[in-house]
């Protein structure tokens, strides 16, 4: 267990390790726009407490979800597209993240 986690660490802290390993992540950046109206019906879907550790793995897997992409862009894209799409992952993530905080504490 400890491996796996000294393992996580390596990979968050050098980016060079995971360019390696998730330029096939490319392939995500072109699903961004269904993607991203995936997560804005999850941002907007109604809040049913009797669901609310469902809805709160399913705010979890999307934010996830929106933060691996956003690495995959920071690597595949470049110049001014590149800016912008860092900028709307951004933003998604920010949101879901409100959503979690509002949402799933306890």
């Amino acid at each position: 267990m400890l491996r796996i986690i000294i393992l996580a660490i390596a990979l968050l802290i050098d980016p060079a390790i995971t360019f390696g390993a998730d330029m096939s992540g490319c392939s995500q950046l072109s699903d961004l726009s269904a993607a991203r109206l995936r997560w804005a019906a999850v941002r907007k879907s109604r809040v049913d407490p009797a669901h609310n550790e469902e809805n709160c793995r399913s705010y979890g897997a999307n934010f996830f979800e929106a933060v691996t992409v956003r690495q995959a862009a920071s690597f595949c894209r470049d110049g001014i597209d590149r800016q912008r799409t860092l900028e709307l992952l951004d933003s998604e993530i920010d949101a879901l993240n409100d959503l979690i905080t509002t949402q799933c504490n306890g």
